[in-house]
């Protein structure tokens, strides 16, 4: 996490919640800081997910061979800037 925080003030299911907890306890977890850590690295993942999907969407009507044409085009560009 990083040094600047928010606090949340969430309301789930109690299954949810005891679920989560179980799975937590099991897993070695159950320490302070436990459910931050892992609500926050599934709202980063589903975050991901959600961009990559946005992402295949808007590409959806390119061909490969277009997609990796600007893939090349950006690599180049990359390794320009790291020189």
């Amino acid at each position: 996490m990083s040094t600047t925080q928010t606090r949340w003030n969430l309301v789930v299911s109690k299954d949810t919640d005891a679920s989560l907890r179980q799975f937590l306890a099991a897993s070695g977890g159950g320490r302070k800081g436990d459910l931050s850590r892992f609500v926050e690295d599934s709202v980063k993942q589903r975050i991901f997910q959600l961009t990559v999907q946005d992402i295949k969407q808007q590409n959806a009507s390119m061909s490969t061979e277009e997609i990796e044409e600007l893939v090349d085009e950006a690599l180049t560009w990359a390794r320009k800037q790291n020189c």
